[in-house]
C-alpha cells in the first residue's frame, strides 16, 4: 500500500511543481557554490523554518524526518574536521589532528550536506508525483512514454513492498526458517528476490503491452485529465526564495555568527 499522510496544503503545494523543480535545483546550486559559514547558517535555519512553515505536515512528523539530518551533519563534517590540514592546530592526538582551519571548513560542509537534504525534503513533501510528471510533459515537452513509464514504476513499488511481506508471510506458514551464517543469508535472498524479481518482470510486460496499446509511443498531440497550469504561488515562490538570500547574505555579512568568512 502506499504512503497515504494527511496534510494541510499551502501555497507551496500549489506551485507549478516544473518550476518548483527549477527553483530547488537553482537553490542546490547555490549552496554548493555558497562558501561563506556565516550564510550557510543563515540559509540553514531560514529553510527549517521555512520547512515547518510552509511544508503542511504535522510538526513531529518533520521532526521525526528531520533526524536523519543530524547524522548526516556529523558524518559529513567530521573527516574534515579530524583529518584536515591547517595552521592553528587546536588538538593532535595521534592521527586526529584538529585545526581552526579544519573546524571551519567541516562544518561548512556539513552545513551544505543539511542544505542540500532541506531543499529535497521540502520539494518532496509540498510535490505531487503524479502532478509533476504531467507539469513535466506540459510545460518541459517531456514524451508521455517516459513520463507514464516514470509513474507506473513508482506504482509498480508498493506492489512490490506488498508481495514481500506476503511471501514473508507464506514461508512462515510453511515452517521455512532461515539457517544461520553466510548459507542462510544466500537462501533468503534467493527464496525472496526470485519470486519478486520474476513478478516484476511479468508485470512490467503486460504494463508495456497495455502502453503500446494506448499508443504511447505516438508521437502525436495527447490530451490530459490534469492541466497543470501557473498561479500566483509561483510569484511567491520566487519572492520567498529572492527574500530568504538576500536576508541571510545581509545578516551573514553584518551579523556574523563566526570570526571567519570564506572557508575555502
Amino acid at each position: 500500500m502506499p504512503l497515504a499522510w494527511s496534510y494541510r496544503e499551502t501555497w507551496l503545494h500549489r506551485v507549478n511543481p516544473s518550476f518548483k523543480l527549477l527553483v530547488s535545483v537553482s537553490l542546490f546550486l547555490l549552496v554548493l557554490f555558497t562558501h561563506d559559514i556565516n550564510v550557510l547558517t543563515n540559509i540553514t535555519w531560514m529553510y527549517l523554518a521555512l520547512l515547518f512553515a510552509a511544508a503542511g505536515h504535522p510538526w513531529r512528523r518533520l521532526l521525526l524526518l528531520s533526524l536523519p539530518f543530524a547524522l548526516m551533519f556529523v558524518s559529513s563534517s567530521t573527516s574534515m574536521v579530524f583529518f584536515g590540514k591547517g595552521e592553528t592546530t587546536w588538538v593532535r592526538w595521534g592521527l586526529v589532528h584538529i585545526t581552526e582551519e579544519s573546524f571551519f571548513r567541516g562544518l561548512q560542509i556539513g552545513l551544505k550536506t543539511v542544505n542540500a537534504a532541506l531543499i529535497g525534503l521540502l520539494f518532496g513533501l509540498t510535490t505531487s508525483p503524479v502532478g509533476l510528471f504531467y507539469s513535466l510533459m506540459q510545460q518541459c515537452r517531456l514524451p508521455a512514454k517516459y513520463a507514464y513509464s516514470f509513474m507506473a514504476a513508482l506504482r509498480l513499488m508498493p506492489m512490490v513492498a506488498a508481495e514481500y511481506r506476503t511471501l514473508q508471510m507464506a514461508l512462515k506458514v510453511r515452517g521455512i526458517k532461515r539457517r544461520k551464517g553466510v548459507r542462510g543469508w544466500i537462501d533468503t535472498l534467493k527464496r525472496h528476490s526470485i519470486p519478486l524479481l520474476a513478478q516484476s518482470i511479468r508485470r512490467a510486460q503486460r504494463i508495456a503491452v497495455a502502453m503500446e496499446a494506448k499508443r504511447f509511443s505516438s508521437a502525436a498531440k495527447r490530451t490530459y485529465y490534469y492541466r497543470i497550469g501557473w498561479s500566483g504561488s509561483d510569484g511567491l515562490l520566487l519572492a520567498v526564495t529572492l527574500t530568504v538570500w538576500a536576508a541571510a547574505l545581509l545578516l551573514g555579512w553584518q551579523l556574523p555568527y563566526f570570526p571567519v568568512g570564506d572557508v575555502r
